[in-house]
């Protein structure tokens, strides 16, 4: 199944409080019940004025639909192709 990157531009995010993060989660959890489960959230990184989450999906459509009914931006959407990290330098 397809890994996306959703770069989502949230002016002040990084200084969200906890509960505010917390709120946030349980609205996306909630989303995601409703659209079964083929779409999974996996993690997502807070900084500055942006929130970039990774999501398992069949579609990019699915991401958009779950920032719709959530009211979440979702400004990029990215499907992953291929991943690298410090092993693949090694033969």
């Amino acid at each position: 199944m397809p890994k996306f990157l959703i770069e989502r531009n949230i002016p002040g995010a990084g200084d969200l409080t906890p509960e505010q993060l917390q709120g946030i989660s349980q609205k996306s959890c909630s989303v995601l019940r409703n659209l079964g489960p083929s779409i999974q959230w996996v993690q997502s990184y807070v900084t500055g004025d942006k929130v970039t989450c990774v999501y398992i999906a069949p579609s990019a459509e699915l991401i958009y639909e779950h920032a719709k009914q959530g009211g979440f931006p979702a400004d990029a959407v990215l499907e992953v192709k291929t991943i690298i990290d410090p092993t693949t330098s090694e033969a």
